[in-house]
This record gives structure tokens, sequence and C-alpha cells, in this order.
């Protein structure tokens, strides 16, 4: 005999259903509007090395959004990482200080980006003396994103059961080599969805970086020239008014850009997964 399903049941399943949908509307529609009201105005003139005020060039831009992504993620990834393999692997069940961290880490997940953008401003672009440029912004970026990476990667570990390490020991593997060879590729998938979600913050990123990495148009020379991210490219030619369309166009290419390094990491996930199986 099948169970009756309840109301509430339904009901839940109901609102589930409606969010997805929800999302999934919200999602296409901005997909279609950035698209449609970017793809006309795509010329050969916004991809010229050199930015002038006629051709409003986004190549600069394009090339300093890159490097400051790899940049903040070489800088908050191995932290992370890290961070999370002591949390779960090392630190005993129960102690403080591994309580801390956690509220700190999820405290500092919901401060505002303009917040770290001024403390950027305030320590290393004025103590240290770096001033604008792409190593402040980046270094920035990199304290903004480092508990999410920290938490994914910590989620990730727990996820991994306890059997994989219990027969790695019983083989005779010591610790380092048992989380090294055993425990991190089974939770490579997660700890890249925290990567993922990382680069998105990073690439979509505009208070921070004003104070941090300026919104100087040239191409920047090394990491201490000052430089504007796609995401401050597209604020600064809005704010002007002028240039509306040009900033459509940077719109639909900061789109390709971040779906195609998504990819790219889903599909390096997918090869993990075969492998471990």
């Amino acid at each position: 005999m099948k169970p009756i399903k309840k109301p509430l049941g339904h009901f839940l399943a109901l609102i589930t259903k409606a969010a997805a949908a929800t999302t999934f509307l919200v999602m296409a529609f901005l997909i279609l509007y950035i698209l449609i009201n970017g793809l006309p105005h795509l010329t050969p003139s916004l991809f010229e090395f050199k930015y002038t005020t006629k051709n409003v060039s986004m190549f600069p831009a394009l090339v300093s959004t890159i490097i400051m992504t790899a940049l903040s993620l070489i800088i908050a990834v191995p932290l992370g990482a890290f961070a999370g393999i002591y949390l779960v692997e090392y630190a005993k069940k129960g102690n403080r200080t591994v309580k801390v961290v956690r509220v700190t880490a999820e405290a500092l997940s919901g401060i505002p980006s303009i917040v770290y953008g001024l403390f950027g401003m305030m320590f290393f672009v004025t103590y240290l003396k770096w001033g604008n440029s792409i190593l402040a912004g980046a270094f920035t970026l990199s304290i903004m994103v480092l508990p999410l990476i920290m938490r994914t990667t910590e989620e990730a570990l727990k996820s991994v059961p306890d059997s994989y390490r219990e027969g790695s020991f019983g083989l005779g593997a010591g610790r380092l080599h048992t989380i090294f060879k055993v425990v991190l590729p089974s939770a490579v998938p997660g700890i890249l969805a925290g990567v993922i979600l990382s680069i998105g913050r990073i690439i979509g990123e505009t208070a921070a970086l004003i104070y941090t990495a300026g919104t100087v148009t040239e191409m920047p020379q090394n990491v201490f020239s000052s430089a504007r991210t796609l995401s401050v490219h597209m604020w600064a030619l809005t704010g002007e008014s002028l240039h509306k369309n040009e900033s459509y166009a940077a719109g639909v290419v900061l789109l390709i850009l971040v779906v195609g390094i998504n990819s790219f990491s889903a599909f390096i996930a997918k090869k993990f997964i075969k492998e471990g199986k």
C-alpha cells in the first residue's frame, strides 16, 4: 500500500519548484537582457590594445581582470584550503580555537565589500605604500573570498567517508600521505565549487577595487600598476552616461568570461570524479 502524501509535503514541493523556476527565469532574463543590449555593440574598436576616449577599449580591463583573478586565487586558495585541512584533519574536536575561526569566517562572509575596500586602502595602499595597484586589489579580494574557500574546503573534506581514512591508515600510510593521496582527491569537486563561487565574486567585484586597484585605463605593466577590471570599467562607462552601449558590450564579455571559467572548472571537477570512481 502506497503511503498517502500529506498536504504539507505537496505545499513544500510546490514552493521548491516555484523557487527553482523563479531562479531560472531571473537568470534567463538577465542573460538575454545583457546579450540583446550588448551583442549589437561589440565592435573591433572595443578590443584595441590602447584605451582612448573615442574607442573606450575594454582590452586593458580584460587583461587586468584575468591577472587580478589569477593573483587573488594564487593567494587565497592555498591559504583557504590548508586552513580547511587543519580544521578537519588536525584540530581536535571541541577545540575553542576552531570555534573562534569558524565564527570569524562566518562573520567575515557577511561584511560588505566596500568595507574590505576601505581596509585595503588603509592597509595595503597607505600603510604598506603599495599605492593603487593590482597587488593591493588582489590581496584585498583574497581576504574577501578566503572565508568562502575555507568553509567549502572544510565541508568537502567532511563529506569524504571516514572509511577512506581508516583504510589508508590500515595499509600503513601516514596522516599526510592519507590527506593528499586519498582525502583531497575525493574532496576536489567540493573545493572547486568554492573556487568557482570565489571567481564569480572576484570578477564581479567593483566597490573594493575602486579604493585599492584604481580606475586607470592603461595596460598594466606589473603587479604594482594601477588598473581597472571589467566590472570597474562597466561602472565607469555607465557613470559617465556617454557610453552605455559599450558598457553593455563589456557585460557580454564579462558574462562569457565567467561562463568559460566556470565551465572549465566544472570539467576539471568531473574529471576528478571519474578518476575517483
